[in-house]
């Protein structure tokens, strides 16, 4: 009677053995990969104030021409600082789309069929990936926080609510660039690639609540604002930046946001392989 208990907990001791087997590997392929990606950064760091024009001109250029409209601005007295935390997710979506290029990049000079043929997990390629990209926007969202305190748009400047903004900017990035990589690993030249970013960027920048409320918008683009993920990661840092959210609790930001991530992430290492096809 004695046996049977006993092999049971080693049958359960042995998975747990390599259940964190398997999370040692992840953790460590995610990390060898962010690093990568860290790297490369540091050799291209022009690239992230090139970067930053665009959304400074939104913000000191659209933001500045309707600067006193209190119904964009969702009733908030100044149109720039409501505007700053959509123009930084925009910011890093951009960055996040358009990451999937890296791939068809490595898969035409073979890096990828060589990253695939190691032992690190696919998730941990793709979650470090997705790291690099999230580096890149965090950055970005530094050098655009700067430029809005140099220039006095007032937002609420506590340590915790900064903190938290630039995590769910992390957050989303990483997830946008999980997207783009099961967008690249479906495509074939980096020509359609664009066009096909493209298509997507915009109306998911556009339905959103990056540049006015929801509020505000005819009822079937209220449906599919509400079901896109960038109006929660726009409401979550509007709320920490500003005080102000029109989009429900925070908590329901990170959720969205997270859950996003996580389908996101394990559906790109299911389709990054087939880049090299």
């Amino acid at each position: 009677m004695s046996a049977q208990p006993a092999s049971v907990r080693a049958g359960s001791l042995d998975a747990a053995h390599g259940l964190a087997v398997r999370a040692a590997r992840l953790r460590d392929g995610t990390t060898a990969m962010a690093w990568a990606e860290l790297r490369k950064l540091h050799h291209d760091h022009l690239d992230i104030f090139t970067r930053s024009v665009q959304p400074l001109l939104w913000l000191f250029i659209f933001g500045t021409a309707l600067r006193r409209n209190h119904v964009l601005s969702g009733g908030y007295h100044d149109y720039r600082a409501y505007l700053a935390p959509g123009v930084m997710a925009q910011a890093a979506l951009f960055v996040a789309i358009f990451f999937g290029l890296g791939v068809i990049w490595e898969r035409d000079v073979g890096q990828l069929q060589r990253l695939l043929a190691t032992p690190i997990p696919r998730l941990g390629i793709v979650l470090g990936k997705a790291s690099g990209a999230g580096i890149r926007a965090l950055t970005q969202g530094i050098v655009l926080l700067g430029v809005t305190a140099i220039a006095r748009i007032p937002i609420h400047w506590s340590p915790l609510g900064v903190l938290g903004a630039l995590l769910l900017l992390v957050l989303g990035t990483g997830a946008f660039a999980c997207l783009s990589m099961i967008l690249a690993s479906l495509v074939r030249t980096r020509e359609r690639f664009m066009g096909i970013g493209q298509l997507v960027v915009m109306p998911l920048f556009f339905a959103s609540s990056a540049l006015y409320p929801i509020a505000i918008m005819p009822g079937w683009l209220q449906v599919v604002a509400h079901a896109n993920p960038l109006s929660y990661e726009v409401h979550g840092i509007r709320g920490l930046l500003l005080g102000v959210s029109a989009g429900g609790a925070l908590w329901l930001d990170f959720t969205v946001v997270v859950c996003f991530l996580v389908v996101a992430a394990v559906a790109a290492a299911k389709t990054y392989p087939r880049a090299i096809l």
